[in-house]
């Protein structure tokens, strides 16, 4: 890697730029890797989930903070990539405070899935246990209006479809 050193006539200032130079590309990222910037927020909140979950991760082959967000992050890009692929029947439209909206592709409709008496309850379908509502709790908006309300639900267990042969009915 080329460089330019400045001519110094100052053997002290001269020792100072070429160890600021070095510190400089030491902190370069090696090849094959790339530098991001986030907020102090994002990095933090990353950083202490990191801390709390590190000998979980280290069983997991996971030994440093770069290999946990090069995890992360490619964990979180598999999911989209799977769902958009997938999964594209339901959309999330809107969140409200007692209320999550869900576009069904297939049906082509809109169902709003409500809590009420802390359950979670389909206008569509008028159910309490339909695909709408389990797409609700694939959300994490969800659990983030349950948490602000302080509502402990337990989830459902879902009627069991019938085998016959191999076939589903």
């Amino acid at each position: 890697m080329a460089c330019f050193i400045p001519l110094v006539e100052d053997a002290n200032l001269l020792q100072q730029v070429l160890y600021h130079r070095d510190t400089l590309i030491d902190k370069m990222p090696r090849a094959g890797f790339k530098s991001i910037t986030v907020s102090d927020y994002v990095y933090n909140r990353f950083f202490g989930t990191y801390e709390r979950t590190r000998r979980d991760l280290e069983l997991k082959g996971i030994t440093s903070f770069s290999g946990y967000l090069t995890s992360m992050m490619d964990e979180i890009m598999t999911k989209y990539e799977t769902f958009s692929r997938h999964a594209p029947f339901m959309e999330k439209i809107d969140v409200d405070q007692n209320r999550i909206t869900v576009k069904d592709n297939k049906r082509k409709r809109i169902a709003e899935v409500f809590l009420k008496d802390d359950k979670l309850r389909c206008s569509l379908d008028e159910s309490i246990d339909c695909a709408h509502i389990g797409f609700v709790y694939s959300l994490p908006e969800f659990y983030n209006i349950i948490a602000a309300k302080g509502i402990r639900i337990s989830r459902p267990s879902f009627k069991q479809s019938k085998i016959k042969g191999n076939a589903f009915i």
